[in-house]
């Protein structure tokens, strides 16, 4: 059991605090270009400030959610496949 009381919480709290810490050390990880799924082609972009590239293969938006962030590697392996 952790600190103070029930050691459940400590595992996600662990993966959110990793992912903010991601994200901030990446000081707003830049949405690489993609093709959505009717084939058109979108530039890349940067995000905000404090904010990250957050989406899918064929959909990409900055946002906040530190769970919903798509990092660069995962973006070059969508370029891949």
């Amino acid at each position: 059991m952790g600190p103070g009381g029930s050691s459940s919480a400590w595992p996600l709290a662990g993966t959110v605090l990793v992912a903010v810490a991601t994200s901030l050390a990446a000081g707003g990880e830049d949405c690489l270009w993609y093709v959505d799924r009717n084939g058109s082609w979108h530039p890349g972009f940067d995000c905000d400030f404090f904010t990250f590239c957050c989406g899918s293969c064929h959909q990409r938006y900055c946002c906040r959610d530190p769970l919903r962030l798509l990092t660069e590697r995962q973006q070059r392996h969508c370029l891949a496949f």
